[in-house]
């Protein structure tokens, strides 16, 4: 509500809070996966204990709950602005279900990830809170990819949120195209940090739950 007073004309429609959402709950769910995820091996390390949990099923377990519980948000938000702004919305649910699965891919791959970084260096959790407050600023949820000029633009276009919240814009918004934005780039830095998280966790996990 405090920025739909001062940002008055949001990128896209007329109404700042859900231009605003269709950024922000994306990168939360990212944020917020990542982090779960990063802890799944300390926090299931009661039951690790048992011979029929393995370090997977602690991390599946913790990414099918926290997934579901930010969708679940996400759906009440959105649905929620979308009734009390009275928007005539065309929403186009194959985008927004093709933007969430990718984000949840992306955070599954980094969770992992970050998972074995933080395993084996406890001091990864600060480094990661600190590369992920600039991400808040370039992950465009204040603004569109589209107005940020030459060459910062071509920089930008690496960031993986950028293309997952241009995917879900595009089905909230059916105006916007952004025919620029790359499924496959997301999709492969999610399965190919998914890989190397679990391939190396597969060789450190035991060393991880000993510390």
């Amino acid at each position: 509500m405090v920025f739909s007073m001062a940002l008055r004309n949001p990128g896209l429609g007329v109404t700042f809070p859900l231009f605003y959402a269709t950024g922000m709950l994306p990168f939360t769910l990212f944020t917020h996966l990542v982090g779960r995820l990063a802890q799944s091996l300390e926090f299931s390390r009661p039951l690790l204990a048992f011979p029929g949990v393995s370090w997977r099923d602690a991390i599946l377990a913790r990414f099918a709950l926290n997934l579901v519980t930010q969708l679940m948000v996400s759906y009440v938000l959105i649905a929620g602005i979308l009734i009390f702004y009275r928007t005539r919305a065309i929403l186009n649910f194959q985008a927004i279900v093709e933007a969430y699965s990718l984000c949840a891919l992306l955070a599954l791959g980094f969770g992992t990830l970050n998972c074995l970084l933080q395993g084996l260096y406890p001091v990864w959790v600060h480094g990661w809170s600190i590369l992920m407050r600039p991400m808040f600023v370039i992950s465009t949820i204040f603004f569109l990819f589209e107005s940020v000029p030459q060459p910062f633009r071509d920089w930008l276009w690496w960031n993986p949120m950028v293309h997952v919240i241009a995917i879900l814009r595009r089905g909230i918004y059916p105006s916007y195209d952004a025919n620029w934005a790359s499924p496959a780039y997301v999709a492969l830095l999610g399965l190919g940090t998914l890989a190397f998280g679990l391939l190396f966790l597969r060789r450190h996990h035991q060393e991880i739950l000993r510390r």
